[in-house]
């Protein structure tokens, strides 16, 4: 077992860096299949006579159990590479889909909350920071970008997951309900293959290694004037801004995401039940193309002017959907379309922030440790649009009156992660890593890469 050694996966001197990117989205595109879960929702109802917030938990279990693994695995990825995190996400999350399967054929719910749940969430956590760090080491001149390229799988996993699903649910078996124990096995290999596979070719950098020609770009401020670990990051200030940005920005997109397609159809009668679900599409492709788009940029014009347009522009664009939104469909469709790419936006930037911020010496186990945030978020946003929903639909309110207190309630939610980045600032010294320990925590030898 000794090849899943971080040490044993140093770049040889022929290595391209730009393998690193498709071996993170194999990652990222297997476990985004977690958004996906929604289609097997009704033949699981069914099979297990449930009802939909029973059915419900399972992703919220699986989704706390993401920020919960990724805070506590972060250190442990960070000593022992990327490719051993790797491997170990892809058991976790395969094993999930196993034990899912197993539950369905024995009709034991609470095997489905444990599988699927708890330790498919742990395969989501390690996954999802297993390739951050060392993409971010690959490419100091691109960080934003190299880290879009991958999260952009986390949000494209589940436009692969949702056709492949239908597709297995329509041919496993008579019906629906019958197919999914073979869907789950069948999804399950398949993610370990692809995940397997991408552990196989990630590499780490040498150490000292940079990209042929470059240095810092002195005309880019930079937060950062030292190395930060995780255990001392989070006695910081800008920690907690940073949590709060990042806990406002997914609130917020949730806050969409949990009634797209229902408010659609209750503001625009006339709209399609088709036209509905390609809406909920076009904010699956909002949502991917936003953690490309976004975090690209971030490189260019700076993460903490960006986080400004997601939470500033993104709280003037949910006033207007509360507002006048309603009034024209257009408008409508273009400011949702707008939040979500800020959502998936927030996502892919938060590690080069994080690096810009505390360095990249434990950026991995940084992120982990934020990505309780998520959590967090995952359980604030349902309560928040729900509870909601639910007070003002015993009301009597229907149509816009009946959506746009929630509307508004986010508004109030994005200004709170607005306030919170302009007060992220530099790390003070006292909480700097000596030269000494980063040289010791990166015991690899130096050697000469391919820079493509």
């Amino acid at each position: 077992m000794s090849i899943l050694d971080r040490s044993a996966t140093v770049a040889p001197a022929n290595y391209n860096r730009w393998l690193v990117p498709p071996a993170a989205l194999a990652v990222h595109l297997s476990i985004g299949q977690v958004y996906a879960l929604s289609v097997f929702k009704d033949p699981m109802r069914e099979h297990f006579d449930a009802s939909h917030t029973q059915i419900g938990v399972i992703f919220s279990i699986s989704i706390v159990m993401l920020g919960l693994s990724a805070a506590f695995g972060g250190r442990w990825m960070e000593r022992n590479g990327p490719r051993k995190a790797m491997v170990l996400a892809a058991t976790f999350w395969t094993t999930g889909f196993a034990l899912s399967a197993i539950a369905i054929a024995t009709e034991q719910l609470w095997l489905m909350y444990l599988g699927y749940g708890v330790i498919g969430g742990m395969g989501l956590g390690i996954g999802y920071i297993s390739p951050v760090s060392t993409l971010i080491k690959w490419f100091p001149d691109r960080p934003g970008l190299a880290t879009g390229l991958a999260i952009m799988g986390f949000g494209g996993g589940a436009m692969l997951a949702a056709p492949l699903s239908s597709t297995l649910l329509a041919n496993l078996g008579d019906t629906e309900v019958e197919a999914l124990t073979p869907t789950f096995l069948t999804m399950g290999a398949i993610y370990l293959v692809m995940m397997v596979l991408g552990a196989v070719v990630v590499r780490v950098p040498p150490k000292g290694w940079k990209p042929q020609g470059w240095g810092p770009s002195a005309h880019r401020p930079k937060l950062a004037s030292g190395q930060v670990n995780a255990k001392n990051a989070i006695k910081t200030w800008s920690f907690w801004m940073l949590w709060i940005v990042l806990f406002t920005n997914v609130t917020a997109g949730i806050g969409i995401l949990e009634n797209a397609k229902p408010m659609i159809e209750d503001l625009f009668p006339a709209v399609s039940a088709a036209a509905a679900a390609g809406f909920v599409g076009l904010l699956s492709l909002a949502n991917m193309g936003g953690r490309i788009g976004w975090s690209s940029a971030s490189d260019f014009i700076g993460r903490k002017r960006v986080y400004m347009i997601f939470l500033g522009v993104g709280a003037i664009a949910y006033t207007l959907v509360a507002t006048v939104g309603p009034k024209s469909m257009l408008l409508f469709v273009l400011l949702v379309v707008l939040i979500l790419t800020f959502y998936g936006g927030g996502f892919a930037t938060i590690p080069a922030y994080l690096k810009d911020v505390f360095g990249e010496f434990e950026v991995g186990a940084i992120h982990g440790r934020l990505l309780t945030a998520w959590s967090a978020a995952g359980i604030a946003g349902p309560l928040i649009v729900n509870g909601l929903l639910d007070f003002l639909e015993a009301k009597g309110y229907v149509g816009a009156d009946l959506y746009r207190p929630s509307m508004l309630v986010m508004v109030g939610v994005l200004l709170i992660g607005f306030t919170a980045n302009l007060l992220v600032r530099k790390i003070p010294a006292k909480y700097h890593e000596p030269e000494d320990a980063i040289s010791d925590h990166d015991r690899v030898p130096v050697r000469a890469a391919k820079e493509s």
